[in-house]
């Protein structure tokens, strides 16, 4: 039987899209819910267009995430993956799917991980900080931001003038290039 994932995001969901596509066809993997705290946010309107159960985290109480737990019960949901997920997961959540929840933090943590360090945020920071290198790290979620085990990085060599914006969209390629790989792996060869 097929693995179901979760995709959580909170933003334009480019990640999860291509997450989506790159399981539309697997016999082994599907998605089954998506997940996002942002109306505004294309995500939703994706999932409903693909007829993908979705739930919509209105503000994070633990209210609203016992009510996601539930949902994603009710789903049969085996994997959490964070692909733009901006909420902190609490840990009733994450003690129920032990190496299961799945994050992709745009830099190479242990740098520029943590509360607020996410986009542009973490890409401003690396060229202010002149580094010569940036890059994507997937790792497990535990309960303080970017500080779960690492599972894989990509560095990127930064160009010469590389802007916010043009750093930004090489290692969002790098993050579709290789996110969709890594939770094939991980999914195929569990942890336990």
């Amino acid at each position: 039987m097929a693995k179901k994932i979760a995709l959580f995001a909170s933003g334009k969901g480019t990640n999860a899209k291509a997450i989506y596509s790159y399981f539309k066809q697997s016999p082994d993997i599907t998605v089954g819910a998506v997940c996002s705290n942002s109306l505004s946010g294309e995500v939703l309107r994706f999932a409903k267009k693909n007829n993908v159960p979705s739930f919509f985290l209105a503000n994070g109480s633990q209210k609203t995430f016992k009510s996601l737990a539930s949902f994603l019960k009710k789903e049969g949901v085996d994997y959490l993956v964070l692909a733009g997920f901006l909420l902190k997961v609490p840990g009733f959540i994450i003690a129920s799917y032990q190496h299961k929840i799945i994050n992709i933090h745009p830099s190479l943590l242990p740098k520029y991980g943590g509360k607020g360090m996410y986009g542009k945020n973490v890409h401003s920071a690396v060229i202010n900080n002149n580094d010569a290198y940036s890059g994507i790290t997937i790792h497990y979620v535990n309960e303080h931001y970017d500080d779960g085990a690492v599972i894989f990085q990509y560095p990127y060599k930064r160009k010469r003038g590389e802007t916010v914006e043009s750093l930004e969209k090489a290692i969002q390629e790098i993050e579709h290039k290789y996110f969709s790989l890594v939770l094939e792996k991980i999914i195929k060869s569990p942890l336990s």
